[in-house]
């Protein structure tokens, strides 16, 4: 006897070869991988703000904490609180020349009357800035840019999302306790 080789017949529509079904999931492949590269492209260009960093209002302490004087660095926030005889500053990190990071160098002499050492050094051409962000020497054209202070409860509120452009220093820009 011989052996009889049966067929299973297909159903209705499912013709698929192995050859439909690899370039099917090779297509819906791609599509996936486009659709998430997409995805992801689009969710990078909106801004990640996260509550007290930079570019919201960030709490940076109590006003009593800061003597007259004292310059208080808050990289978290990107800025300065400079504590001037008329108030509060909060001063950008950023210098106006090319937008080089300005450190504050504690134990140089110091370019204002406050106080008899401290200035802010730009690494990048040499600008100098005192503790009002006015500048004393170098290429920078203008003061360092400062943002809105308030004072709620004793607590100094900075909005690091409004930049405040000045050509000089002007004692207003300082907010008083």
């Amino acid at each position: 006897m011989a052996a009889q080789s049966t067929t299973i017949p297909l159903p209705q529509g499912a013709d698929l070869t192995r050859r439909d079904y690899l370039r099917l999931s090779l297509w819906g492949g791609l599509c996936i991988v486009t659709a998430e590269s997409l995805a992801a492209t689009v969710a990078s260009l909106w801004p990640q703000v996260k509550a007290g960093g930079f570019g919201s209002v960030v709490t940076v302490g109590k006003a009593e904490d800061f003597p007259v004087g004292s310059v208080t660095s808050f990289p978290e926030a990107r800025l300065y609180i400079s504590r001037v005889e008329s108030g509060f500053l909060a001063l950008s990190r950023k210098c106006t020349h090319l937008g080089c990071v300005v450190p504050w160098q504690k134990d140089e002499p110091s370019l204002d009357k406050i106080a008899s050492q401290g200035r802010f050094n730009c690494p990048c051409h040499g600008g100098m800035f005192d503790r009002y962000g006015q500048v004393v020497a170098g290429p920078p054209p203008r003061p360092l840019d400062i943002y809105p202070i308030k004072i709620e409860g004793g607590k100094i509120l900075v909005d690091t999302g409004k930049t405040i452009v000045r050509v000089a220093y002007n004692p207003s820009q300082a907010v008083g306790v």
